[in-house]
């Protein structure tokens, strides 16, 4: 079949590439030249015309003849020309939830579907771990392998991972779940709702939260945090909860370097080496894995020797005597959680650009920040989005900090703000890293900060 995808944007890539891969003729346009896209959407870009498939970029007039199917994103205006000629043309439209059948019914085995604001990355990972652990073979598809997840997922049906394994073990952020809204979900997960993304949702919460229930749709079995009973009791009054110290169906206790579970009239006690979100989020893994079938002595063994994630409170080494920690909070709640870790600290803060596809408020970052005896925050003010330098963003950020303990620097990007933290530290200090660009672009964010790391730690010897 001749198929046009309307658009070069992250939901037409992934079914663009499905199609041409089941063998359908697709060509993809946009209004906009390839050079206009940021380069690691080139390279993707690039790679799909390699694969078949035909570019027709730049084109602001598309054209129907001889196309007898077409995928139009849900965000295309009406008002847009090609809107109008889908309508005038009778051919086939591509709806999120044929496309998402096709996609389900490429995947043979069970699926684990991981959504949440916070979390969903760490628990995922966990998860994982937990099952290969137990001896699964597990396809994984997180925003670690790829910040679209969607193109994750359609890359590994492509590659044949999806035929090759026991089990598929997806985190489904809410552009994911609007994609791919029709899954057969074995056992679902909710990490938790906060106020986030809302730029994408008109500024409505009720529109966020319905977005991320569309996993406890299409989930067999349901498992959320307790924080989120509230809005998942009225939709599910079969759902299992798990939180820390509440009596909830697993119940996550916090020791002296171990976590103790609760779960259907058994426990265990597993060593336990992380920090702070680590322990709620592997309460969530282990409800998961405790649900499916996974043995608890599997599941202490793989938390027993569960070193972490990148970029999430990862320790990434010493630089002139200062412990290097990157972590990718970006949110109120879990800045908070990072921040209240290293109170008693000497910190050195290095914060990103605060909007991503999300505009964030700045403000409350700053006085979030205030709270605590900071030396020195390093603000950046580069976009990575719209790859420009917007320094009253950061200037927004550090005018909320009223701590008159707390030096304030803006600088233009984020390598800057790696390199001037050596400046403003000594031997024995922490510099902390937080921002959402490691959650957004997680490849070239920490390959900026360790560049700007290793020219500041020699600049500044």
């Amino acid at each position: 079949m001749n198929y046009l995808v309307v658009g070069a944007g992250n939901a037409s890539r992934p079914v663009a590439r499905l199609l041409n891969h089941l063998g359908h003729n697709v060509i993809i346009t946009d209004l906009k030249e390839i050079t206009a896209f940021k380069s690691d959407v080139q390279r993707i870009l690039l790679q799909m015309e390699g694969e078949g498939i035909t570019l027709d970029l730049g084109n602001q007039n598309p054209s129907l003849e001889g196309i007898e199917a077409v995928y139009a994103p849900p965000t295309l205006p009406d008002s847009a020309p090609i809107a109008k000629l889908i309508k005038e043309y009778d051919v086939d439209v591509l709806t999120n939830e044929k496309f998402s059948k096709i996609v389900n019914d490429l995947i043979p085995v069970n699926i684990i579907g991981i959504t949440g604001t916070m979390g969903k990355t760490t628990t995922t990972f966990i998860t994982t771990s937990l099952f290969k652990q137990a001896g699964y073979k597990v396809w994984s598809c997180s925003s670690l392998v790829n910040n679209l997840v969607s193109e994750a997922i359609i890359d590994g049906i492509v590659k044949g991972k999806a035929n090759d394994c026991d089990i598929a073990i997806f985190e489904l952020p809410h552009g994911t779940i609007g994609l791919l809204d029709n899954l057969d979900i074995k056992i679902g997960l909710l990490t938790n709702i906060a106020e986030d993304h809302l730029s994408e949702f008109g500024g409505s919460l009720e529109k966020y939260q319905q977005r991320k229930l569309i996993l406890e749709r299409m989930s067999e079995t349901f498992i959320a945090n307790y924080s989120c009973f509230d809005i998942i009791n009225p939709q599910r009054n079969d759902a299992l909860y798990y939180a820390l110290d509440e009596n909830v169906d697993f119940k996550g206790t916090v020791g002296d370097e171990s976590l103790t579970i609760e779960y259907d009239g058994d426990k265990f006690t597993t060593p336990f080496h992380m920090m702070s979100y680590f322990f709620e989020n592997s309460v969530a893994a282990s409800a998961v894995a405790l649900t499916y079938g996974v043995k608890k002595e599997d599941i202490i063994d793989a938390l027993s020797v569960f070193k972490g994630l990148p970029a999430h409170m990862e320790d990434v080494g010493n630089y002139n005597g200062r412990k290097v920690i990157l972590d990718s909070a970006f949110l109120y709640d879990g800045m908070k959680i990072t921040l209240d870790y290293f109170k008693d600290e000497s910190v050195v803060l290095f914060l990103d650009h605060f909007d991503t596809l999300s505009v964030r408020d700045k403000a409350e970052v700053g006085e979030l920040v205030s709270n605590y005896d900071i030396k020195t925050v390093i603000a950046s003010g580069f976009n990575e989005v719209t790859q420009e330098i917007e320094m009253e963003a950061a200037n927004e950020l550090l005018d909320a900090i009223t701590n008159p303990k707390i030096q304030k620097v803006a600088v233009e990007n984020i390598e800057i703000a790696a390199a001037e933290t050596f400046k403003y530290s000594k031997p024995g200090d922490i510099i902390l890293h937080m921002g959402p660009l490691i959650a957004y672009d997680r490849l070239t964010t920490v390959e900026k900060i360790m560049k700007g790391l290793d020219e500041g730690s020699k600049k500044y010897d």
